[in-house]
């Protein structure tokens, strides 16, 4: 089948296009093969699949696992979102800066997030299924995240939502709203990301 592996301008990140074979009937498309991805540079042993939906507006994040931190592969199944990922590597050029792609299930886009990044997504559409591969499980005790609006990252979640819903406020949980700002001084993953430098 196929895969497109496109480097994003933050090295480590990648949007993935996979190959669509469709006609009348409907569509066809390999979401994951481990040998393409082996061979790409991806060569994660994912451990857990994750699903959820949400309606237009909510925004989840920015989220990360300190001890146990998470390469992500992840997608729109229905819908479209605005994916956004954090370099959280200590010592990497792009420290605290954030790179955004919009998943959408018409394109069956995905995008890779190496360990070492904080991650969220803005929901564009009136609905949208998200799922994600993870390399480690979820572990509550070990949460980490940064306020979505830190203003030191400024993340710009309306460059995108502009065009799908304008004027649509972000709706979050109470405890995203809560999560503490970034830090530019600090360190938080190691520069392989295999190691959690913080408190």
């Amino acid at each position: 089948m196929g895969f497109e592996f496109a480097e994003c301008e933050i090295k480590g990140l990648i949007e993935i296009q996979p190959k669509i074979l469709g006609d009348a009937r409907g569509y066809f498309f390999e979401s994951y093969n481990e040998r393409d991805f082996f061979a790409a540079g991806i060569r994660e042993r994912f451990v857990q699949d994750n699903q959820s939906m949400s309606k237009k507006g909510v925004l989840r994040g920015l989220h990360f696992q300190k001890r146990f931190p998470q390469a992500k592969l992840v997608r729109a199944l229905c819908g479209k979102s605005y994916d956004v990922a954090v370099d959280l590597r200590d010592k990497s050029p792009t420290f605290g800066k954030w790179h955004g792609v919009v998943l959408d299930s018409e394109r069956q886009n995905q995008l890779y997030i190496p360990k070492g990044f904080a991650h969220g997504f803005f929901v564009l559409s009136e609905r949208a299924l998200f799922s994600y591969k993870c390399s480690d499980f979820y572990h509550p005790e070990d949460e980490g995240g940064i306020i979505w609006n830190d203003p030191t990252i400024g993340v710009d979640w309306l460059c995108a939502a502009e065009n799908f819903c304008p004027g649509v406020e972000p709706i979050l949980s109470e405890k995203d709203k809560k999560l503490p700002s970034f830090d530019l001084r600090a360190k938080y993953f190691s520069a392989d990301a295999l190691s959690w430098l913080g408190e």
